[in-house]
């Protein structure tokens, strides 16, 4: 969880100039004045759900009173939206508030139709939402459009932070020759080349696609089209789902490959049943043993 920076001497110097009393901010939170006071003098802090509120009754935004290093997680975003995690069963349709726990505790994810309603109760899109999910497994997520999308913006990014300042990025010529060695065919062009990196070309042959993950170092599902990895989500997603029901297992999984199922993917849900089964959870082939 990437807590938010609570300075005492900061909420006091944003009550005076709001010309406030301990107490009228103690009344309008619901709080006692010495609570309020334990605040400034750093002797207690607040609950990260007050903070919102506690930062719009001095005037203040959250971010600028109480800012934050690091990309927020679900509790985050839950904590951000003044909202408990006790009253988050209602938001969801539950009676309790367990799903949501166990997401933010890195247990379980969210079952997908509760993410539109807690999106929207804490005041962000769904995309942000999944993001922050993962980072609640442990994963370092970016927030949606930090990654860009077209082709030609991927490459754009790889070159400014794989040769950043006086390093001098590869050309045309040089990439093409690298996809080619990989491929050990031409199966790319300079003048290609040269039209993806212009976005005059927004795609390439998925042996294109593999080749540029291996001369600049990352997967290639980082090169593929947006329906493309959506794809490969909603297949990982859907053997996580049988997985979850005791309808699949490893080496089915493993299988899954020949459909075109990333190795990361398929990485990630062999991990999940896994730790099914660790936890004693039904598993294809567990019957009767």
């Amino acid at each position: 969880m990437s807590q938010r920076l609570v300075d005492g001497r900061r909420i006091k110097v944003a009550r005076i100039e709001a010309g406030l009393l301990q107490s009228q901010v103690g009344q309008a939170l619901g709080v006692s004045d010495s609570a309020e006071a334990n605040w400034e003098n750093g002797k207690k802090r607040p609950d990260a759900e007050v903070l919102p509120a506690l930062a719009k009754v001095l005037g203040k935004s959250l971010d600028a009173l109480f800012p934050r290093e690091g990309l927020p997680d679900l509790a985050d975003l839950r904590a951000d939206a003044g909202i408990y995690q006790k009253d988050t069963g209602p938001i969801i349709g539950t009676k309790s508030h367990a799903s949501v726990s166990r997401a933010e505790r890195g247990i379980r994810r969210l079952d997908p139709k509760y993410v539109p309603p807690l999106a929207a109760a804490y005041g962000v899109s769904v995309d942000s939402l999944l993001a922050a999910q993962e980072r609640s497994f442990g994963r370092d997520v970016p927030e949606p459009g930090q990654v860009p999308t077209s082709l030609a913006d991927k490459i754009a990014f790889l070159m400014e932070h794989l040769y950043p300042g006086d390093q001098v990025a590869p050309t045309a010529d040089e990439v093409a020759q690298g996809v080619n060695e990989w491929a050990g065919a031409a199966v790319v062009s300079e003048e290609e080349v040269k039209a993806i990196l212009s976005g005059a070309q927004p795609t390439a042959k998925p042996i294109v696609y593999h080749g540029l993950a291996d001369f600049f170092g990352v997967e290639p599902l980082y090169f593929e089209p947006q329906h493309e990895v959506a794809r490969h989500i909603y297949e990982g997603l859907r053997l996580l789902a049988l997985a979850r029901e005791g309808k699949v297992t490893r080496a089915v999984a493993h299988g899954a490959g020949e459909a075109g199922l990333p190795a990361d993917v398929l990485a990630f849900v062999n991990e999940v049943v896994v730790e099914l089964q660790d936890r004693g959870l039904p598993a294809a082939g567990d019957e009767g043993q």
